[in-house]
């Protein structure tokens, strides 16, 4: 009797083995997985997004319908990015990209649930620990991208910092710190949007045209 068994390797690649009973042998038979990376989509829908709600944190504008549906857009995004990360075999991207997609969801209730009556508004201090929780997330995400390139380090050092921020804005009432976490998350949003493209267009030259460290 003969079983055979795809094995995913870090590759990315298919291998398969020939295994008869009590005697495993590989066959050498080798499947390319045609599937592209998709990390450009969750970093250039978090950068986006980032930015344009940061630009509401700084005072540039006020929080509208728009930052609601770019909320949705990115949350939705993330969860997809890192559910096709997951099939690669990328538990780092799939914990990165599925967790900050739901952490824009669940910003997008917050904003609509006290609006459509479902909810109380949530009060300063359970803002401040709800924002104080991501940046320990955050934080812990920034250690495992010290294995990765200098772009993703700034990206979660960054997010980091800016949870803690706005975090501060909250539990002090000190709308000055929410001012800088605005500033701080629009280099933030930036840099992510830099780093989804630098791999994208790395990825399509075939060489480093975007150093990304």
């Amino acid at each position: 009797m003969q079983l055979t068994i795809l094995d995913y390797t870090n590759e990315n690649d298919v291998i398969g083995m020939s295994e008869t009973i009590g005697t495993p042998e590989y066959t050498g038979v080798k499947i390319h997985d045609p599937t592209s990376t998709a990390g450009p989509i969750g970093l250039l829908a978090f950068g986006i997004a980032t930015v344009l709600l940061s630009l509401v944190n700084a005072g540039y504008y006020s929080l509208g319908s728009s930052i609601v549906m770019i909320g949705a857009y990115v949350g939705f995004a993330m969860a997809i990015t890192g559910y096709m990360e997951w099939r690669k075999g990328n538990t780092f991207g799939a914990a990165a990209f599925v967790t900050f997609g739901f952490f824009w969801l669940t910003f997008v209730g917050l904003l609509i649930l006290p609006k459509l009556g479902l909810a109380d508004a949530a009060s300063p201090t359970a803002m401040a620990a709800y924002l104080f929780m991501w940046a320990l997330y955050a934080f812990v995400t920034f250690i495992a991208t010290l294995k990765y390139n200098r772009a993703l380090q700034f990206i979660f050092a960054t997010v980091t910092i800016l949870f803690v921020l706005l975090g501060l804005g909250y539990l002090t009432g000190n709308t000055l710190f929410t001012t800088i976490g605005g500033y701080e998350g629009i280099i933030c949003g930036l840099s992510a949007v830099y780093t989804g493209f630098g791999q994208v267009l790395n990825e399509v030259y075939e060489r480093e045209v975007v150093p990304l460290g």
